[in-house]
């Protein structure tokens, strides 16, 4: 096999992936990917099927360790970051993929007027406030190494299309654009990036027939797969990406140009 070329090489890098313990998803289809280019990889989730992935890229060769967290809250989060420099020495790629939607089906839709204050503070919590936590625990270690990849997983829904009944997903994905785009600023200089990738329609075990027809009616033809959204990250966490920051890589299949808002 021949090498990796450097601008693509992790070799002797660590990379923390949230949202990694679905074996279909984003996270995990990341995780694998940064550790076949070398990266140790921390993989984590709120269940212990966040071990049985680890078991799955050691297996492979890839030198990876899991951590349960509940990264609604700060002191999770920061105590996952300090897990995962405790077992590789530093952290240099986080990639904020934990997230999920508001609604499950059409039928239960969750627009503004009847949408609860509960409902409200969870969609942000878990779609937001994750990804700042562990940004901001893992932000003194890069600071002080000059280097550092922050690779944020939000959506095409709230920033460029939207469907029906989810207004606390669409507003906290739309809030990740700021995030990264004032961390890409303030930190431009200290050799730490910040970028966002945003997929449409994805192809998983839990996609709902209407997503799948929302995928088909992309100029593509078809929803994406995880392995197509990693490729997404794992360029945006290599050396080669060091003068990319505060951007967006959209990953939809040529959906957002068509202006399309689509109903799930």
């Amino acid at each position: 096999m021949p090498a990796t070329p450097r601008a693509f090489d992790l070799t002797g890098q660590v990379a923390l992936v949230t949202g990694s313990s679905s074996e279909l998803g984003i996270g995990f289809a990341s995780a694998r990917l940064l550790g076949q280019l070398g990266a140790a990889v921390m993989v984590t989730g709120t269940t212990d099927r966040v071990h049985q992935r680890a078991e799955e890229l050691a297996a492979e060769g890839i030198r990876a360790e899991a951590q349960i967290a509940d990264l609604f809250d700060s002191d999770a989060a920061r105590g996952l970051v300090q897990a995962t420099e405790a077992a590789f020495g530093k952290l240099d790629i986080v990639v904020n993929n934990a997230g999920l939607a508001s609604v499950h089906s059409p039928e239960e839709p969750n627009p503004l007027m009847v949408m609860t204050d509960e409902e409200w503070s969870l969609a942000l919590r878990r779609n937001l406030d994750s990804a700042f936590f562990v940004t901001r625990a893992a932000l003194p270690g890069m600071v002080d190494r000059e280097y550092g990849r922050v690779v944020n997983v939000g959506s095409t829904a709230g920033v460029l299309t939207a469907y029906t009944g989810d207004v606390g997903y669409h507003t906290a994905k739309a809030a990740m654009l700021g995030m990264t785009r004032s961390m890409a600023v303030d930190y431009a200089k200290t050799g730490i990036t910040a970028n966002l990738v945003l997929p449409g329609w994805i192809a998983t075990a839990a996609q709902l027939p209407s997503e799948v027809a929302a995928g088909n009616a992309t100029p593509v033809g078809r929803s994406a797969t995880a392995d197509e959204v990693a490729t997404g990250v794992a360029y945006l966490a290599t050396p080669g990406a060091s003068y990319v920051t505060g951007t967006t890589l959209i990953i939809d299949g040529g959906n957002a140009i068509c202006g399309a808002t689509v109903a799930a």
